[in-house]
């Protein structure tokens, strides 16, 4: 069977069950802190549609600084945007080897927005949905200039997490969760465009330094401060900054609820 052919839709033709969420004010004219809400929402969409899907968080990550690219080049009112997340998670599949399935893409986020609903017929609607999903991914990949392998604070973060613990008394560290909240910090940094606008060597030890900081852990004293042993080209104005931005984050996501 063979789907039908299609275009990107945008904002006030995407399909139905996606352009119904869509905030009717899109038809007036573009309102950075609705965007800022909007994105936000969508992230945490692709967060929870990765989770679902079996996504390691890596291919999570790409995915939504795929979708902040995307956006910063045009505007939520063009296209619609969770149909571009679902491409994004598509996309970020393939970049980082982890292939992912149209038709699980396209169930999982029916799913998220109709709990509880049994999986989409293969009808129109179904490969309609599949086919703009499918030519998302190229306008995507056209508006990005095909650049879309990223270097990610995740491997930084392991190895500030394995350099810091060796300083850490053993029983104070396992006492204190340092690294499950380091880890949940950098998925939550996904959320903004913070996640493209600091160098992922940053954001690393920015998250490192507010776990720490959070639960009372101290480090050894020494001539430099431990973050600048970490990261040489790091300045505790680069850390606030990040910080910052993740505090607006979580003061975002209480405007969301």
């Amino acid at each position: 069977m063979e789907p039908p052919s299609s275009h990107v839709p945008a904002a006030k033709d995407g399909p139905l069950w996606v352009a119904d969420r869509r905030d009717s004010s899109r038809d007036g004219e573009s309102d950075p802190a609705r965007d800022i809400k909007t994105h936000f929402r969508v992230c945490r969409f692709i967060v929870e549609t990765g989770v679902k899907l079996g996504m390691r968080s890596v291919p999570v990550a790409t995915a939504c600084v795929l979708y902040h690219r995307f956006f910063e080049r045009v505007s939520t009112r063009a296209y619609e945007p969770y149909l571009v997340a679902m491409s994004c998670v598509y996309l970020a599949g393939k970049v980082e080897e982890q292939h992912i399935r149209t038709r699980d893409i396209i169930n999982v986020s029916h799913r998220f927005f109709n709990s509880g609903s049994a999986p989409l017929e293969c009808d129109k609607e179904f490969w309609d949905l599949r086919d703009s999903v499918v030519q998302c991914e190229l306008l995507i990949l056209r508006q990005l200039n095909f650049h879309v392998s990223f270097e990610h604070p995740h491997k930084y973060l392991l190895h500030y997490l394995l350099s810091v613990r060796s300083l850490v008394n053993r029983h104070a560290w396992s006492r204190t969760p340092v690294a499950e909240t380091s880890w949940a910090l950098l998925r939550d940094c996904y959320h903004g465009a913070m996640c493209i606008h600091h160098i992922p060597q940053h954001i690393a030890i920015a998250i490192l330094y507010l776990a720490l900081n959070s639960y009372g852990v101290e480090l050894p004293v020494g001539e430099r401060e431990w973050w600048q042993v970490l990261c040489e080209d790091v300045t505790k104005a680069d850390i606030d900054a990040v910080i910052s931005d993740l505090l607006q984050l979580y003061d975002m996501e209480a405007k969301c609820i």
